[in-house]
C-alpha cells in the first residue's frame, strides 16, 4: 500500500467542530446577534402565547372549580306570541321539591331607579338595576363580600341595600363606609356592604339588592322571582336541567329557559383557544422570518469567507468538515436565538401572571418545543449555505486571496 492511500483525512470530533463554528460567529458579533434577534422574537411570541394562555385557563378552572359548575339558572322565557312571560309565584317551592336539588334562592327585579343622592338627575341611573334577593342568595351563588354583610331575615324588612361590585363603583363608592346612604325611590336606604364580583351572575354585580319584604312594602312589588338560582347535585345537573322547565311551569314549560352560568366561563377558555391560533400564526411568521435572515446571513458569510474556506480546504479540511462548519454555525445561531426567545417568553408570561394576580404556568411543551423548532429551522436555513460552501473548490476559492 502506498503512502498516500495510507492517509486518510483528520475528522473533528462534535466538540471541535462547535468551538469552530462558535468562533466564525464570535468573529462578527453584530451581525450574529441581530440574527439570533429573528429567531427570539419569534420564539418569544410563541412561548409568551403559550404562557399567558396556560396561565388564564389555569386561573378560569381553578376559579370553576371554586365556584362549582353545577349552578343552573332559570329565568321566564318568551309566550308564542313572542311576549315576557312570568315565573309562576310557585317556582321556588315547586324547584325545592326536586330531589337532586341543594339549595335554591332569587331575585326580582324592582321598578325603581338607584343614586348616589336624591340630587342626581334622574336619566343618570348608570345602569344600575334595584332588585329584591332572599337572603340566601350568597349562598348559593358562592359568593362572598367584600365589605360589609348580606341582607339576613332581619334587615330584609327594612331600606337596607346591598350593592353588587359594579354597582358600588358607579355610585362612587370606593370602599364601603357604615351608615353611608343612596337614593332609591325617593327614599333613603342604608348600604349594608358591597359584594364581591360574582362571575357566575354579571347582572348580581350591576344591582342593589333589598330583601322581598321590602320591597314589596316600599314598591307594591309582587312576590314572583324573574330569577331563580338552583344549586343542584354535580352529576344531576344534566337530568335537573331537563325536568326545570315542567316542574316550574307545568301548562307552559316552553316559557321557561334554563341556563348554565359556568358556560361563560367554558366559553372564554374556548375563546382564548382561538385567540391562541392567531397569535401562535404571527409567532411563527415571525420565526420563518427569522430563518430566512439566518440563510440570508449564512449565504453572505460563505461569499465573504471564499478565502478562509479555500485555505482550510489547502491545508487538509474535507469537504464535510467545511460543510459541518457552516452548519454548526447556523444552528448556534438558531439556538442562541430560540434559548433568548424562551426566556423572554417566560419573562413576559411572568409579568401578565404578576400583573393579573394569576398562577405562573408555563407549558413544558413551550420550552422544550421552542428550542427544538428554533434548531430545526437553523439547520434547515443553514443547510444550503453549508453544501454551498463545502462544494467549493481550493483552487478557485483560494483566487480571491
Amino acid at each position: 500500500m502506498s503512502t498516500a492511500a495510507a492517509v486518510r483525512p483528520a475528522r473533528l470530533s462534535l466538540t471541535d467542530t462547535v468551538r469552530v463554528g462558535a468562533s466564525g460567529l464570535s468573529a462578527r458579533p453584530l451581525r450574529s446577534l441581530l440574527s439570533a434577534l429573528g429567531i427570539a422574537i419569534g420564539i418569544a411570541a410563541v412561548t409568551s402565547v403559550l404562557g399567558i394562555s396556560a396561565s388564564s385557563q389555569a386561573a378560569l378552572i381553578a376559579q370553576l372549580d371554586s365556584l362549582g359548575t353545577n349552578l343552573l339558572q332559570v329565568q321566564a322565557g318568551q309566550t308564542f306570541g313572542g311576549s315576557t312571560s312570568s315565573l309562576p309565584l310557585t317556582a321556588e317551592p315547586m324547584i325545592s321539591r326536586i330531589a337532586p336539588v341543594q339549595v335554591e334562592s332569587s331575585v326580582a327585579t324592582v321598578s325603581a331607579n338607584a343614586y348616589r343622592t336624591h340630587y342626581i338627575p334622574s336619566g343618570e341611573t348608570n345602569g344600575i338595576q334595584v332588585k329584591a334577593a332572599k337572603t340566601n342568595l350568597l349562598q348559593t351563588l358562592a359568593g362572598s363580600m367584600s365589605e360589609g354583610s348580606f341582607l339576613t331575615s332581619a334587615t330584609e324588612n327594612y331600606p337596607v341595600v346591598v350593592l353588587g361590585d359594579v354597582a358600588a363603583q358607579r355610585l362612587g363608592f370606593d370602599h364601603w363606609i357604615p351608615n353611608s346612604l343612596v337614593d332609591i325611590g325617593g327614599q333613603e336606604y342604608v348600604v349594608a356592604g358591597i359584594m364581591s364580583p360574582m362571575p357566575l351572575a354579571p347582572d348580581i354585580d350591576r344591582s342593589a339588592l333589598m330583601g322581598y319584604p321590602q320591597a314589596t312594602k316600599a314598591f307594591g312589588m309582587s312576590s314572583a322571582p324573574t330569577t331563580v338560582y338552583v344549586r343542584t347535585s354535580p352529576d344531576q345537573v344534566d337530568a335537573v336541567g331537563g325536568v326545570l322547565p315542567a316542574t316550574v311551569n307545568p301548562p307552559n314549560p316552553n316559557e321557561v329557559t334554563v341556563s348554565q352560568p359556568s358556560d361563560a366561563l367554558s366559553a372564554r377558555i374556548a375563546a382564548n383557544d382561538a385567540f391562541n391560533s392567531l397569535f401562535l400564526g404571527l409567532g411563527a411568521v415571525a420565526l420563518l422570518v427569522g430563518g430566512v435572515g439566518i440563510a440570508n446571513v449564512m449565504v453572505i458569510s460563505v461569499l465573504e469567507r471564499r478565502s478562509e474556506i479555500g485555505l482550510r480546504r489547502a491545508l487538509g479540511a474535507t469537504k464535510g468538515n467545511v460543510r459541518n462548519q457552516f452548519l454548526a454555525e447556523s444552528l448556534l445561531l438558531a439556538g442562541a436565538g430560540g434559548v433568548a426567545g424562551v426566556a423572554l417568553g417566560i419573562i413576559i408570561t411572568l409579568i401578565y401572571a404578576t400583573t393579573r394576580n394569576v398562577q405562573l404556568v408555563v407549558p413544558v411543551s413551550a420550552v422544550a418545543g421552542g428550542i427544538a423548532i428554533s434548531l430545526l429551522l437553523g439547520g434547515i436555513a443553514g443547510l444550503y449555505p453549508a453544501i454551498r460552501a463545502a462544494r467549493l473548490s481550493p483552487t478557485d476559492a483560494l483566487r480571491s486571496v
